[in-house]
Order: structure tokens, then C-alpha cells, then sequence
């Protein structure tokens, strides 16, 4: 690459996936530490494919910036091996994924802490989700306003099935729901994602880049 590397480095990330670019971060950011961060992949957040969402179609297969691991053959698959992408670029995952924001169901985290792992519940985790996010819907309590991560709703006119499919739904008692992210999880609504302004909000993009100074 023709950088010159210092031989000292208070902290070393190995990987700069999702976690990595978001750990190199917040290592680096009061300017007290010196932090390497290694990736095996060439492209960063500039990438065309990447950068643009629609894109992802052209990542899902290709070795460059991805690295096309598959499934082992079973019998629930019938015999085939299912491809699993995984990022192999500067964001990882997050830079070749379908951009959809999901996060878990808060019974889900409870339940992990029932089972002994404390620090997991529901209200533990809720502060991390608000601190990483920035989300105009949804209510205070449960959504981030200020977070590196820009989160839309997908625009509900972008295709007419949409509208009749909440209907539809509606009818056999599926509720609407305008945030699925926030205290309940259930019903149909319409899909959230890390694209802001067109383009993908991968951590390479949100977190890496702005710590690079």
C-alpha cells in the first residue's frame, strides 16, 4: 500500500468487519492511543459497488471483496451446500449486506440473562442500541438520535404491493406497526436500513473513516 508503519501500537484489531472499524473507533477517538487495524481485504468505503445499495447484488458473489464461504452439505438442505457471504473489505459485513435493521427481540436478551449471562438483558443492551443509532422515528425511549449509524425507513411508495400487503395482513389480524425496532417487535411493518441519502452506511463509512485522523 506504501504507508509507512510505525513500529509501536498501543492496540492491534485484527479485522476491520462491523466490530473492528467500530472498536478502532472508539479506541482512537480521544487521540490518546495509537491503534492498528488490520483487514485482509483491499477495498474500503469508497468501493463503487459497495457504496451504492443497490450494489449488493454485484457483492454477493464475488471473491474480491467477499469471502463466499458456504455450508456444509445436510440433510435439511437436501445435500447442498448454502452459500454464507461475510464481508472481506473495510466494514466487513456491513459493507456487503442488504442494509435491513433488525435488532433482537427484548425477550430474546432476557432470556439469555435468565440464563446466567449478565449484562444481556434487554435493559442492559437498550443504551448500546440508542448510542449507536441515529433514527428520526420511533419514541425516545427506545430509539437513538445522535449515534454514528443513520438509520431510514425504506419509502413505503416504493412498490404498490406494499400497501396491499399491510392490508392484507391487517385483515387476519396482523398488526401495523410504524417501529419495529422499538418496545414490541410484532406485526408488519415497513422495512428500516442503514441508507441514508443513497448511499450504504457501512462502519468502514460511519466509524472507520472519521477516525482516521
Amino acid at each position: 500500500m506504501g504507508v509507512m508503519m510505525e513500529s509501536h501500537y498501543d492496540y492491534i484489531i485484527v479485522g476491520a468487519g462491523s466490530a473492528g472499524a467500530v472498536l478502532a473507533n472508539r479506541l482512537s477517538e480521544s487521540g490518546e492511543f495509537k491503534v492498528l487495524c488490520l483487514e485482509a481485504g483491499t477495498e474500503g468505503s469508497d468501493y463503487f459497488w459497495s457504496r451504492v445499495p443497490i450494489g449488493m447484488a454485484k457483492l454477493i458473489d464475488r471473491p474480491a471483496v467477499n469471502w463466499c464461504f458456504s455450508s456444509e452439505p445436510d440433510e435439511g438442505s437436501g445435500g447442498r451446500r448454502i452459500p454464507v457471504p461475510r464481508g472481506k473489505m473495510l466494514g466487513g459485513s456491513s459493507s456487503i449486506n442488504g442494509m435491513v435493521f433488525v435488532r433482537g427481540q427484548p425477550q430474546d436478551y432476557d432470556h439469555w440473562a435468565q440464563l446466567g449471562n449478565r449484562g444481556w438483558s434487554y435493559s442492559d443492551v437498550l443504551p448500546i442500541f440508542k448510542d449507536m443509532e441515529s433514527y428520526d422515528g420511533g419514541s425516545d425511549e427506545s430509539r437513538g438520535r445522535d449515534g454514528l449509524l443513520r438509520v431510514t425507513d425504506t419509502p413505503p411508495e416504493i412498490s404498490p404491493l406494499h400497501s396491499r400487503m399491510i392490508e392484507a395482513a391487517e385483515k387476519i389480524g396482523i398488526p401495523y406497526t410504524t417501529d419495529y425496532n422499538g418496545a414490541s417487535q410484532e406485526g408488519i411493518g415497513i422495512t428500516q436500513v442503514t441508507i441514508n441519502k443513497g448511499r450504504r452506511q457501512s462502519t468502514a463509512y460511519c466509524h472507520l473513516d472519521p477516525s482516521r485522523s
